[in-house]
């Protein structure tokens, strides 16, 4: 009977530190991306963000105050580290190599011959775009689990209209829609782990 009511007193301590568990693979995994991309890495750390998601979506036991600042600092962490592998994942995905990579970061696009420039050429777009995305998916994380996810409509229009002049090339655009996208979901998974922990 004591072991019975020792495993009761635990099971809420080995809940919580499973769904940790969880979010700090996917960190890992992701981090380990930032370098050397490997797929099978960001498809781990996909799968372990979903599944601390559906851990904390099912009710569940109410979670410590340790283990509700230890999920919010991993998850803020995860946000901002695990967006931009999973964005450049998928962006290879869509773009089956039909698109060169700049030496900045962004892509080679064409440029129309016009009466200053008859030859036309070629230019680098969307350059920036990694810390771009780290600022922004830090900010739409950190919204969402301050309580205040009508910031993410007006960090959608800064990047918006920041890179409004860049948007001209159809290829520009797709990889900027893609990009932005994955990001967005990726940091408001992640913030929607710790909301649904301290639901």
């Amino acid at each position: 009977m004591p072991y019975l009511n020792l495993l009761i007193a635990l099971g809420p301590v080995a809940f919580w530190a499973g769904v940790l568990v969880m979010v700090i693979t996917s960190l890992v995994c992701a981090a380990f991306t930032l370098r050397h991309p490997r797929r099978a890495l960001v498809y781990i750390s996909a799968v372990a963000l979903a599944v601390a998601f559906v851990a904390v979506a099912v009710p569940g036991p109410e979670a410590p105050p340790v283990a509700k600042v230890l999920l919010g600092i991993t998850v803020l962490a995860l946000s901002v580290v695990g967006g931009g592998p999973a964005a450049q994942l998928v962006l290879a995905l869509a773009s089956r190599g039909s698109v060169t990579a700049g030496t900045h970061g962004g892509i080679v696009i064409g440029e129309r011959a016009t009466a200053d420039n008859p030859y036309g050429g070629t230019r680098e777009v969307l350059r920036g775009g990694t810390f771009i995305g780290y600022l922004e998916r830090f900010a739409t994380a950190g919204a969402i689990m301050a309580g205040f996810p009508e910031a993410i409509a007006v960090l959608i229009a800064i990047k918006g209209v920041g890179r409004f002049t860049e948007l001209e090339a159809a290829e520009a655009r797709e990889r900027f829609i893609i990009g932005t996208l994955v990001s967005l979901i990726w940091a408001c998974v992640c913030a929607g782990v710790f909301r649904l922990a301290i639901a």
